[in-house]
């Protein structure tokens, strides 16, 4: 008996020790993450450190380069009927960590976009938020859709993102499935030239707009990308990307 009161004992004290070392680790948590810091990098840099660039076959790359622009270092995007990202990878709780803010600009949106056709899928500034997803979770059409996507050379496929876009006029909060897949949903966060030629400041929920955007709970945010294209419509457009960052509270 004994011996049964001191095991349990033992099980409690451990239990104790365990909570307090979760409760000590969540609040030792950086208030925020850096994600793109490009405020403090140089202008030599052919891409920010820990970038990458993501081309697309048949078509040319968006010119991405860092330059000075009001007393900072920022990316500019210039495109001309092109179509190329710059993403950086990452393993990133969006519970923990659920506000997304960054600062862009634009010289103008494009005439010919249109969030809801595929001819139209282009837009002078995108942020895009890939999150980890199991295919197996997929239903069955999709999953065969998925593996063929992969037989064809497809490899890095996000099954879930969201896709922040400066529209020319969807209205601000205008949230609909991409033009080409379910699988990512646009969401319009500046809309119209009002605002061009002007830095503007966003804070977004990635957390709860993933769950209005798919109706589930994120898995961890797997990349963080921004772009600036113009295949489709074969317009022209140039952006500037500031510095991004998560954070722990919106």
């Amino acid at each position: 008996m004994k011996r049964l009161k001191s095991i349990e004992l033992y099980k409690t004290v451990l239990l104790i020790c365990v909570g307090l070392l979760i409760t000590t680790a969540a609040t030792q948590l950086s208030p925020e993450i850096p994600i793109g810091s490009f405020s403090s990098a140089s202008v030599d840099a052919v891409v920010p450190e820990g970038w990458e660039e993501i081309k697309f076959s048949k078509t040319k790359p968006t010119d991405y380069r860092l330059m000075e622009d009001e007393g900072r270092v920022v990316v500019q995007a210039q495109s001309e009927g092109t179509a190329s990202g710059l993403i950086k990878e990452v393993d990133i709780n969006p519970e923990l960590y659920p506000t997304l803010s960054w600062d862009w600009k634009i010289d103008q949106v494009l005439d010919k976009g249109d969030v809801n056709k595929k001819k139209g899928d282009d837009f002078a500034a995108r942020i895009y938020i890939t999150f980890d997803y199991d295919a197996k979770n997929l239903p069955f059409g999709e999953r065969l859709k998925y593996r063929a996507l992969r037989l064809l050379g497809y490899r890095d496929i996000p099954l879930r993102a969201l896709n922040y876009v400066w529209s020319n006029k969807a209205p601000v909060g205008t949230m609909v499935p991409n033009a080409y897949t379910n699988w990512v949903t646009m969401i319009a966060v500046q809309s119209g030239n009002e605002h061009i030629n002007t830095w503007q400041s966003e804070n977004r929920n990635v957390y709860e707009d993933y769950i209005a955007a798919f109706g589930e709970a994120p898995g961890n945010i797997t990349g963080i990308a921004i772009m600036t294209d113009t295949d489709n419509t074969k317009e022209s457009a140039m952006a500037y990307f500031g510095d991004i960052t998560v954070h722990q509270e919106f």
